[in-house]
């Protein structure tokens, strides 16, 4: 897994996507609170994020990278509405963690297929894994 520094560095990415429309709604905060906690990162570390950014570290592993990509996909649906800002700025993300275009495509065309456009886990690795072969 990640070290801390790490995760301290997922949350802030993860916090600054959610700032984009300059308001972190409760489901949002509630969400990134329940990362928080997966991640083991504390109360007081969490909140500190709010106010200040951390070094930015993309994940080392091509898994890590996907499971982040899912993650900023959940919050961006989250709230059940999305911005062609925060689409663009996803995309965005994708693209500087070394994530496939084609692939970062595809999932945020099929996400509206599902219910509350929540692309199954399985789904998104098979379709990264198909565009890494």
């Amino acid at each position: 897994m990640s070290t801390y520094k790490e995760k301290l560095s997922i949350l802030s990415e993860m916090i600054a996507f959610a700032k984009e429309d300059n308001i972190i709604k409760e489901v949002e905060y509630n969400f990134l609170l329940g990362v928080a906690r997966h991640l083991n990162v504390g109360m007081d570390a969490f909140e500190a994020l709010f106010d200040s950014e951390v070094e930015h570290i993309i994940p080392k592993s091509q898994a890590d990278r996907i499971l982040h990509f899912h993650r900023l996909t959940l919050l961006m649906n989250v709230d059940k509405e999305q911005t062609e800002l925060e689409i663009s700025k996803l995309h965005n993300i994708g693209l500087g963690m070394g994530l496939p275009p084609s692939a970062i495509d595809q999932v945020l065309s099929i996400m509206h297929k599902y219910p509350n456009m929540v692309v199954p886990s399985n789904v998104l690795i098979d379709i990264f894994k198909a565009h890494y072969n």
